[in-house]
């Protein structure tokens, strides 16, 4: 009898202890939001943060910026505040990386400015440098999901693996990127896909050279016009 006393008295005890050390573990086995990445694309990555760090202490950004990030193509837009006048634009691509380094730099990129919004241009390098669309998408779902963990309201962009002249025999690689990203953003309440593939191909399907400069790979003027009226009706 008096055993049967203690477990009645003592089960709910235990169970509340195993529950809250339950709870106490799950911070760590969240936390890496990165473990199931590749590595970074490359090391040099930590020199544009430092940058990024150097630009706020110098000039202190917008409050709630609309979060323009991604590759070079962004990081070559210098006229973002010209072409949204009235919209808070800060600028923080970095040349050259994959939609996984903007993962695993979401802090110094986006999450520490507590934007409005956010667009990232990635995925070009990444199928430039062997990897495939769905490992695109899968990155991106990290991104997405790294913001939203933070900022579970922040509506992510993702601008559409552009074509180019110079890399023109990645198109059907770009075409199937850029589908599943469309499909996963079309079932994601604050997830856009902002098509640029489409206006840039030319009546053949190829892209437009017009549109870029002598490299055949990053936007001249006209390339970032066209890309101004696409992207602003996603920044209202």
């Amino acid at each position: 009898m008096r055993a049967a006393i203690a477990r009645r008295f003592f089960a709910p005890v235990l169970a509340a202890l195993s529950l809250l050390a339950g709870c106490a573990a799950l911070p760590a086995a969240e936390a890496p939001s990165t473990a199931a990445l590749d590595p970074v694309s490359g090391a040099g990555w930590a020199g544009d943060m430092a940058r990024f760090a150097a630009e706020d202490a110098a000039t202190p950004p917008p409050a709630q910026p609309v979060v323009f990030t991604g590759s070079s193509s962004v990081r070559l837009w210098t006229t973002l505040a010209e072409d949204f006048p009235g919209v808070p634009v800060l600028n923080r691509g970095f040349g050259g990386s994959h939609v996984r380094d903007a993962v695993w730099h979401a802090d110094e990129v986006a999450l520490r400015y507590r934007p409005r919004r956010i667009l990232i241009y990635a995925g070009d390098n990444d199928l430039f440098d062997g990897r495939t669309p769905r490992q695109v998408l899968a990155d991106f779902e990290a991104f997405v999901a790294r913001v939203h963990r933070e900022l579970p309201s922040t509506p992510v962009a993702f601008i559409a693996v552009k074509p180019s002249p110079s890399r023109a025999h990645l198109l059907a690689a770009q075409r199937e990127a850029n589908a599943l990203v469309r499909a996963y953003a079309d079932r994601e309440p604050r997830v856009d896909f902002i098509d640029v593939f489409t206006p840039m191909l030319d009546a053949d399907g190829q892209p437009r050279a017009e549109l870029f400069v002598d490299d055949r790979l990053h936007l001249n003027r006209d390339g970032y016009a066209l890309w101004r009226g696409i992207v602003a009706p996603y920044l209202r």
